[in-house]
């Protein structure tokens, strides 16, 4: 019997207010070029898993819907417009039904086959929320609800502490690229480190020839 297939939500801010810790980490390089190319990487990575059936990148920026298209992905207006956790939920909402997770959009370094380890762990019993921490640990990075469970996001500060206290399980695999999410120039030098998608790379390679931000 073959797996069932995910929806993916993929939220992301327009590009002028996205990843402001990142602002100046790679220098001549425009920031909103950067927050695209994270966002970008990252869904060509979901759209690369084979556990994925659609993706749904929620944003209001036209830039990121377009490349969202581009990628393969369904790009849904940000209508509440009330932060990342109301994007996520308005992104859940437009599921077809069926397994449904929550991703941020700042993967770069993002392993297919490392998504979908990480979304078969979640199915397996009992069937509840799951969610997995970034590499630090106190962060975030996905988040998962099988078919008839809210998603019920609580990303932002503390969030792994959040979920849990909401009932949310932990998967405890390593995946380091699905761990690796990228706020920082040091965040974004460990991902180079790893190996970035196309767009990544390419802006990094620009500004560092030798293959790593400096």
């Amino acid at each position: 019997m073959s797996q069932p297939r995910w929806t993916v939500v993929v939220p992301v801010k327009r590009l002028a207010a996205a990843k402001s810790r990142l602002r100046g980490a790679l220098p001549g390089v425009l920031h909103e070029d950067l927050a695209l190319a994270l966002a970008a990487d990252t869904v060509r990575a979901v759209r690369a898993c084979p556990a994925v059936a659609e993706i749904l990148v929620v944003t209001d920026d036209p830039r990121v819907g377009e490349a969202a298209r581009q990628a393969g992905a369904r790009a849904l207006p940000d209508q509440p417009d009330a932060g990342l956790n109301a994007a996520f939920r308005h992104g859940a909402s437009a599921a077809p039904g069926g397994w449904v997770a929550g991703l941020t959009a700042d993967l770069p370094a993002l392993r297919p086959a490392e998504l979908a380890a990480a979304l078969a762990a979640a199915q397996a019993a009992p069937a509840v929320r799951r969610f997995v921490a970034d590499a630090p640990g106190g962060g975030t990075v996905l988040l998962t609800a099988p078919p008839g469970t809210p998603l019920d996001p609580r990303f932002g500060i503390d969030s792994a502490a959040a979920h849990a206290a909401s009932g949310a399980l932990p998967l405890t695999g390593e995946w380091p690229s699905l761990r690796r999410d990228v706020d920082t120039a040091t965040d974004l030098t460990v991902a180079a480190g790893i190996g970035l998608g196309p767009r990544s790379a390419a802006l990094v390679g620009a500004h560092c020839p030798a293959g790593a931000p400096g």
